[in-house]
């Protein structure tokens, strides 16, 4: 049978994560099917079903959908579920929703934050904040799977998938959708950007974070923050990187005042160059770092930022 991949998307554009979700699904055999469940979503759709590897986008379009609400997406992948070996969705936050409530239903061990599938019944799983790596064999039956989307490449495009049309689901009618308050950047989305700079409680306030600003804008990177700078106050949420926060695998990660917990390690560690710049020899940040810096951040960035307008 073949294997169904949630999309994760906005409505108007598909996430790269759902990319890398197909490129992990196809692991596990083909045909792979990819499930978009939105309203008004037909660029998502039309991008989803030229990727290599995708044989079939089933669509279901409604504005029931319009919002990710985990209990009606869970219901309608329940509706399909008898049709497939495996249920992959990125280890997102809509995707953790979702994936654990069909789990549940289907009264089957979810696997969670798979970073590599060795065979269609075994997989690798990171344990204890990323410092262990788990080998756990799926017993027999469906399976409902997380993927920790920076652990595969994103599946290129190329493809030709067949694309059906399905009515909704049934709403359970337990949630609803009240609102949101997004928070707008001009920068480049933190778990997809090519270089990220992140700083930490070093960076001491708030206001110190705007040294971390101009050098992002002149390397067009994200900002990221360690837990210890959001609890403090310095920046919002949506900024933490780290095993409570997001998961990047950018190109180069540059961590400014940031000692190096092993919470904040586990969400950095597929990134393919990361530079620390610290003023304590001893931080743990410089055990992982290819490039480190022993210097004062306040110092250090303002030389950066002059280095890098002779570019």
């Amino acid at each position: 049978m073949p294997t169904l991949v949630l999309a994760e998307h906005n409505n108007k554009s598909m996430s790269d994560a759902t990319a890398k979700t197909v490129s992990a699904a196809l692991h596990l055999g083909d045909p792979v099917h990819v499930l978009v469940a939105g309203h008004g979503c037909d660029a998502v759709v039309d991008a989803v079903a030229v990727l290599q590897g995708v044989d079939t986008v089933i669509v279901a379009d409604d504005p029931l959908y319009a919002q990710p609400l985990a209990e009606p997406v869970a219901a309608l992948i329940l509706s399909m579920a008898e049709r497939y070996d495996a249920i992959l969705a990125p280890a997102t936050a809509n995707g953790k929703s979702v994936a654990p409530r069909v789990a549940a239903i289907l009264d089957v061990p979810q696997i969670s934050e798979v970073t590599k599938i060795l065979s269609p019944d075994t997989f690798e799983r990171p344990i204890y904040a990323g410092s262990v790596l788990q080998t756990v064999t799926a017993p027999t039956g469906k399976k409902v799977i997380t993927v920790r989307a920076t652990a595969f490449p994103a599946a290129e495009p190329g493809g030709i998938a067949l694309i059906v049309a399905i009515p909704a689901g049934p709403d359970p009618g337990l949630s609803r959708f009240v609102g949101e308050n997004l928070s707008a950047s001009d920068r480049p989305e933190l778990t997809a950007a090519r270089v990220v700079i992140a700083g930490g409680r070093g960076m001491g306030s708030a206001e110190n974070f705007k040294l971390l600003e101009k050098i992002a804008d002149r390397l067009d990177a994200a900002i990221g923050a360690s837990r210890a700078a959001v609890d403090a106050g310095y920046v919002s949420n949506d900024h933490q990187v780290g095993q409570t926060g997001k998961v990047v695998a950018p190109d180069l990660y540059i961590a400014v005042g940031i000692s190096g917990a092993i919470q904040h390690l586990a969400g950095i560690k597929d990134a393919k160059i990361i530079v620390a710049i610290n003023k304590d020899e001893e931080a743990p940040i410089f055990q992982i770092a290819d490039y480190g810096l022993v210097a004062d951040l306040f110092l250090a960035l303002p030389e950066m930022d002059a280095e890098l307008t002779k570019l």
